[in-house]
């Protein structure tokens, strides 16, 4: 197996994208959102984390996880995440050879993107990412607009206000 070279810096703060293996046109993420959210608590029961920001879009998340002093194993929260979201996901998905070899659904990629933050600095930006990403992708044109995002909970802790970020219906030409 591959040895990929990742920090491992015990209760640090990492940005997290994790994508479905099948992007294009698949809303499994949001349309299931309730197994997602069942996969996550079960795995933070067993393996304690924080998760310090987060958007779902359809085909793929974004999120900051604090892992506990001492841990630096967040390798083992996707690969649990992950496995608990497929096994709830009825079977239909395509799968490739490669994984109909090794007996692994077609759910999600196989990898995931992490980034160390590295200070305040870095987490603020990768929050407002996370946040803005709705809009980027164009699932929304407001980012108070998406539901299934940390964004309204950081309205409520007043650390963006509710129009942050603009609409984006106020920069479409011709009205």
């Amino acid at each position: 197996m591959t040895e990929y070279r990742r920090a491992h810096v015990p209760g640090a703060s990492w940005f997290f994208t994790v994508n479905l293996a099948q992007r294009k046109g698949n809303r499994l993420l949001v349309e299931r959102i309730d197994l997602l959210r069942a996969a996550v608590a079960t795995v933070r029961a067993r393996h304690p984390f924080r998760m310090d920001a987060v958007v779902i879009l359809p085909d793929h998340l974004h999120c900051i996880l604090t892992l506990p002093p001492g841990d630096a194993d967040f390798s083992t929260r996707w690969n649990l995440i992950k496995g608990g979201f497929s096994r709830a996901v009825e079977k239909g998905e395509r799968i490739s050879s490669s994984r109909a070899k090794r007996g692994e659904r077609g759910i999600w990629q196989r990898r995931f993107w992490e980034h160390l933050i590295h200070d305040q600095e870095d987490f603020n930006r990768h929050a407002d990412y996370i946040h803005w990403n709705p809009v980027k992708h164009g699932w929304a044109l407001r980012v108070a607009d998406w539901p299934h995002s940390s964004f309204h909970e950081y309205v409520r802790r007043g650390i963006y206000p509710v129009d942050w970020g603009g609409d984006m219906a106020d920069l479409v030409v011709g009205e």
